[in-house]
């Protein structure tokens, strides 16, 4: 029973802070709260926003902070049971059926290959049977198809895998679980009940200083204002592509590599191609930023 399983990482919201921090990652309160809540009412997060900001890094964080192993689910179209929950060693099987077909019975030799040594597990039974602290992460769940999400449910909500051969797997803990949505596609009610939902937009202007200001040594303030300030400007227009809080770390580091100290027209058009990856998104930025 998932009650028989208490296990609290986190003392209060306010140590959910510090914990991230200390590792690096700078948290709003609402992200504290709902990564302490997630730990106490032991419920998944859906993490939902933009690419870029911070939605995998949280999980990557809790995983630090916490001193759990990480363990990740990248999703994909086309992704099925095999490569979510389990799979059967086949080529194992077979060549224990040739081996065995003489000496033993049918009966006898499918209740071996169909057992513990033959099963290989993928990242929702890896965290299901983990003994040691875990943080699972199921990265851009939206890529799946709604019917693929169902194989979730179940690990979900009852934190617990069937294995029609083996019987139900049950949880030897409950492990802090992270899903993370660019919201490509809506996903089912069925899967949103079962979560606790946080949304990371992209930072206002001052906690994306923070953010630059502590991931960048030796970055002046003037010079992370001017960088957050146009990085902002940017955000504003319709691209195909926004510039990350990634992206805005990586064209920090260009300009203190490139010993430049503020941001004007030359510079952004030498490095543009740093914040932005579409050949549209610099033209428009070239037509409405740099020539106005």
């Amino acid at each position: 029973m998932i009650e028989d399983l208490e296990r609290f990482h986190f003392a209060s919201p306010s140590e959910v802070g510090e914990l991230l921090s200390g590792v690096g990652y700078l948290p709003s309160v609402e992200i504290s709260s709902v990564l302490f809540l997630a730990d106490r009412l032991k419920k998944p997060i859906l993490v939902e926003g933009p690419a870029g900001t911070g939605k995998t890094e949280l999980a990557k964080s809790a995983a630090r902070a916490l001193g759990a192993r990480l363990i990740r689910l990248q999703c994909h179209e086309g992704i099925d049971e095999s490569k979510a929950l389990y799979e059967w060693n086949y080529k194992k099987q077979l060549l224990h059926i040739q081996s065995d077909r003489k000496s033993e019975s049918w009966e006898e030799v499918e209740s071996d290959i169909f057992s513990e040594s033959f099963l290989l597990e993928r990242p929702l039974l890896a965290a299901i049977r983990a003994k040691d602290p875990v943080v699972l992460l199921i990265d851009e769940v939206d890529r799946v198809e709604i019917e693929t999400e169902a194989l979730l449910l179940e690990v979900l909500s009852e934190y617990q895998i069937s294995i029609p051969e083996l019987g139900t797997v049950v949880a030897n803990q409950i492990p802090l679980v992270v899903l993370t949505s660019n919201n490509t596609r809506e996903l089912s009610e069925a899967l949103k009940r079962r979560c606790l939902f946080l949304f990371l937009d992209y930072p206002d202007k001052e906690r994306e200083m923070e953010i630059v200001m502590s991931k960048v040594p030796g970055v002046s303030k003037v010079l992370a204002d001017s960088i957050v300030s146009f990085v902002g400007s940017l955000r504003e227009l319709d691209l195909k592509k926004r510039p990350s809080i990634s992206e805005t770390l990586d064209w920090t580091l260009t300009l203190l590599n490139l010993g430049l100290e503020e941001v004007d027209e030359s510079v952004v058009k030498a490095t543009i191609n740093v914040l932005l990856k579409y050949r549209s998104d610099i033209a428009k930025v070239s037509k409405s930023i740099l020539s106005s």
